[in-house]
């Protein structure tokens, strides 16, 4: 068998070197866009003190870049969650379809809270709520209804207008103006950047907006993955705040040169192409780091770990089940917070199509004894 000097397979030393690289310029890329983000931020902040508009809180790095690893190498596109606030006098109330909903059917409503016996954050504003008249004699109105709902409901599409719209009047103060040329991409739901540097290399970037769930590290998104039309005042419930979380944590607590990351990566941007998804292939290693021990995932037993990986998948296709990593997880590490219906929920089968059309299992099954 060949291998190399030290004894180690040959193939796990290929599949390493073609991942460290990709590993590294990753790190750097996120380190430049949270410094984009947090600079961005910082102007729309002093911008909007003592408005109405959404109040923007610090950007969170969420998808498989922010992870560390990304089925795309190079082309990546760095995402990330700008979780919303309302603003004085408002309150967002959530609207939730059925927990495990796949895709949940959510809504914000705005409502207008009463000011009258608080503290006025606000100097000299009157209530919304009590005093509408003397506001709007006074030329003050609620900006967040008027400008950002359709109805009482937050409007996805009018946020990511607004917020475009922002980064193209504020780009000329920015310290990464003088790197990067800025184009702002089409995109009806999130606000989507190119940043192209003298030489020519392009970063993608990413922001949608999320409003969290209580204190939970699940998000309503703007982003919605339906292929049909989805209408501007529905979110969709997101796990990425909570998936990043537990991959951090993964990697506080795992020794060094620990490969799992490199197993992820290469059954994603390898063998995606067979037909399996790369939130499959993710869900599969959440679920395997959350019952083998983290010191397992060494390079002397990379290949192991990928033929566990392997296997885990051909059960979970032969049972035609394959459960959402947070739904009903007894073994959910303790610091991932969840709203209370997920842990009571029954799991969720990522593979339902393939209980409902026959033809559909038999032909995952096929694509998977092609690998």
């Amino acid at each position: 068998e060949d291998s190399d000097d030290e004894g180690h397979p040959l193939m796990t030393r290929i599949f390493a070197k073609r991942i460290w690289w990709s590993v590294r310029s990753m790190a750097y890329r996120r380190q430049v866009v949270e410094e984009l983000a947090s600079d961005l931020l910082a102007v729309f902040q002093e911008r909007l003190s003592n408005s109405f508009f959404p109040v923007l809180q610090p950007a969170i790095g969420v998808g498989s870049a922010f992870e560390g690893w990304s089925p795309c190498g190079h082309d990546a596109v760095y995402r990330l969650l700008v979780p919303l606030k309302p603003p004085h006098g408002h309150a967002f109330h959530l609207e939730l379809g059925t927990a495990g909903q796949m895709p949940a059917k959510n809504c914000v409503r705005v409502e207008l809270e009463c000011t009258c016996t608080r503290d006025q954050r606000v100097e000299d504003m009157p209530c919304f709520l009590h005093h509408a008249e003397e506001a709007l004699q006074r030329n003050q109105h609620s900006t967040l209804l008027s400008t950002f709902c359709t109805g009482f409901y937050l409007d996805a599409q009018k946020i990511a207008r607004w917020f475009q719209n922002l980064v193209i009047s504020a780009w000329g103060e920015m310290t990464q103006s003088r790197h990067y040329s800025m184009e702002v991409l089409p995109s009806s739901r999130s606000c989507k950047l190119q940043l192209t540097n003298a030489s020519g290399r392009s970063l993608l970037v990413e922001m949608v907006f999320g409003v969290q769930q209580g204190d939970s590290d699940i998000f309503l998104s703007s982003q919605t993955t339906e292929d049909t039309f989805t209408p501007s005042t529905t979110w969709a419930e997101t796990y990425d705040v909570a998936e990043v979380k537990f991959f951090r944590r993964m990697a506080r607590k795992a020794p060094r040169d620990t490969l799992y990351l490199n197993c992820l990566q290469l059954c994603a941007s390898i063998l995606v192409s067979a037909g399996f998804s790369s939130y499959t292939w993710k869900t599969v290693v959440m679920h395997l780091l959350n019952t083998l021990p983290l010191s397992s995932w060494n390079r002397w037993d990379f290949m192991i770990r990928l033929q566990d990986i392997m296997w885990y998948l051909h059960g979970c296709l032969e049972e035609k089940r394959l459960d959402h990593f947070f739904f009903g997880n007894e073994n959910m590490p303790e610091d991932i917070i969840l709203p209370a219906a997920f842990r009571a929920a029954e799991p969720i089968n990522l593979f339902q199509c393939l209980v409902q059309d026959p033809a559909a299992h038999a032909k995952a099954l096929r694509e998977f004894e092609e690998l």
